[in-house]
């Protein structure tokens, strides 16, 4: 089944790919939009049949594959990656139903997009270091291509820096993994029969860091975020949706997987150091988001903010913080998309995204209203207003972070109240005010066009009012991982303790406890 989720999009990238060249670009996208939907039906498949209460991975697949090289064909799921698959079958699909008809090279195009979901599934399900840089770095080209051919005016400078960026964090990640199979003494780069144990505690803050260095700039983190301002404005919202709805979260997912849990007996000593930059990227993305007057920039710098909350939950490393994080991951995600996909229709239906221009698109006659009313609801989940998901991710980050980091903890929710601004200044200045009487007659937006936004923005209402859809499938993983901690090495393990009693009184299934 796990093999299904990996070779039915590349298969779909090929097909695509090589349909006759006559074929208009519309049913190009019903054919893509048909592999898409196939693999987001197999995702809610795995979502019925995983069993939640067990932490372990589940509906694992092996096969050798070099074994002289340590290399195996070895998948597996557990709540760690389950959401996160999910996450993307349903980004990727709702990305080409997204896609107008005039896009150019749409065979290409398409490929490009169901392989990359074929990459980040092979990323997330693979329980093999050497693979799961395999996958880690096919995203390379797809993305290149997709900025450089469809971006902006400034593609091709944002499309090689990012490359020249995320090849580097590919060769950190290998490096780090190569270091602890051979320092170990492992000829075996399965996850599950690789050990830091034996190593010295030196070597094993070194190959810590290393890797810690290759997912920041994945995720990123300040000061490594240099390269999402470009790559995320000048590439299409598509694109955009692709990359911090999807590609941001192999940085996270490979932070709890191969920082926290593969060197527990070192986390302890870095997580300070993590907690502080992780404030410092919430901090850095709500100032410099207030301060941009491009509605695309700001929302990108939002998303270095939101990403920083997960760093900080990952690095106080309770229970509550770790769910939080994973939920906080799949939040970010909806609405990111959700965010840069409208903005993208107010780029098409306007021709601007300039704060001082745009105004008065709340207008139900000349304006863009329904696009506009989806906007204040995504800026309202990005601000973590309760009743949407948004609030429901910061707030078991912050519950699950306070008792080991309290001052930056505290900062961090300072940070939420800055997102509320600056998403107040957008809204104001975008959908409130009166409209240009000689030129303001926008087209109208369909209901076709519509319809990818109206999902995203039913899927972040459902999972506010009803948070157990966003948690239970990672609990059992988190609790496990947070249990393989040593208290030995934990300098913080009373204040763990008392976290942990804590989020026992608290049932995350009921929304009515969950209030600021």
């Amino acid at each position: 089944m796990l093999s299904a989720l990996l070779w039915l999009p590349a298969l779909g990238a090929a097909i695509v790919g090589f349909l006759p060249g006559n074929m208009n670009a519309m049913r190009l996208r019903s054919v893509a939009s048909a592999f898409a939907a196939s693999v987001l039906l197999l995702n809610i498949w795995l979502l019925v049949q995983f069993n939640p209460s067990l932490s372990g991975l589940q509906f694992q697949e092996y096969l050798p594959w070099i074994p002289q090289l340590g290399l195996s064909y070895n998948l597996g799921v557990d709540g760690l990656s389950l959401p996160l698959l999910a996450l993307t079958g349903l980004l990727t699909l709702l990305v080409i139903f997204g896609t107008g008809e005039g896009v150019a090279r749409p065979k290409l195009y398409y490929s490009m997009i169901l392989l990359i979901n074929a990459g980040v599934a092979g990323a997330l399900m693979s329980q093999n270091l050497l693979l799961f840089v395999l996958f880690y770095e096919l995203e390379l080209i797809p993305f290149y291509l997709l900025i450089a051919i469809w971006g902006g005016k400034k593609r091709e400078y944002a499309a090689m820096k990012f490359l020249i960026y995320t090849a580097v964090s590919g060769l950190l990640v290998l490096a780090g993994f190569l270091g602890v199979a051979w320092l170990s003494g492992s000829l075996n780069f399965d996850y599950s029969a690789i050990t830091t144990k034996e190593l010295s505690f030196k070597t094993q803050l070194i190959l810590l860091t290393i890797v810690l260095l290759g997912l920041g700039i994945k995720i990123p983190l300040v000061p490594l975020h240099t390269w999402l301002p470009d790559a995320y404005v000048e590439a299409s919202p598509a694109t955009a949706i692709l990359l911090g709805g999807i590609l941001a979260k192999l940085g996270t997912y490979g932070l709890v997987r191969f920082g926290l849990q593969l060197f527990p007996e070192t986390w302890s000593i870095v997580a300070p150091g993590l907690a502080i930059i992780g404030t410092v990227s919430v901090m850095y993305g709500a100032l410099t988001a207030i301060a941009q007057k491009d509605i695309k920039r700001m929302v990108a710098y939002s998303s270095i903010g939101h990403m920083g909350y997960i760093l900080v939950a990952c690095a106080a490393g309770t229970k509550l913080a770790l769910i939080g994080a994973v939920g906080q991951m799949v939040s970010h995600g909806l609405i990111l998309a959700l965010l840069f996909y409208l903005v993208g229709i107010i780029e098409t239906k306007v021709g601007t995204r300039d704060l001082d221009v745009l105004n008065g698109l709340m207008n139900p006659l000349r304006g863009l209203p329904t696009a506009s009313s989806l906007l204040v609801l995504g800026g309202m989940a990005s601000a973590g207003i309760p009743g949407l998901v948004g609030f429901i991710a910061e707030f078991l980050v912050f519950q699950g972070s306070f008792a080991v980091f309290p001052i930056p903890t505290l900062l961090c929710i300072l940070a939420s109240g800055l997102t509320a601004v600056y998403f107040v200044i957008l809204l104001n200045r975008t959908c409130f005010g009166k409209l240009d009487n000689t030129t303001a007659y926008y087209p109208a937006v369909k209901f076709a066009e519509n319809l990818p936004a109206f999902v995203l923005a039913g899927i972040i209402f459902f999972l506010g009012v009803q948070p157990v859809w966003l948690v239970r499938w990672s609990e059992a993983t988190t609790n496990a991982i947070v249990a393989t901690l040593p208290a030995e090495t934990n300098s913080r393990v009373a204040i763990v303790e008392g976290q942990s009693e804590i989020s026992s009184t608290i049932d995350i299934s009921n929304p009515s406890q969950l209030t600021h």
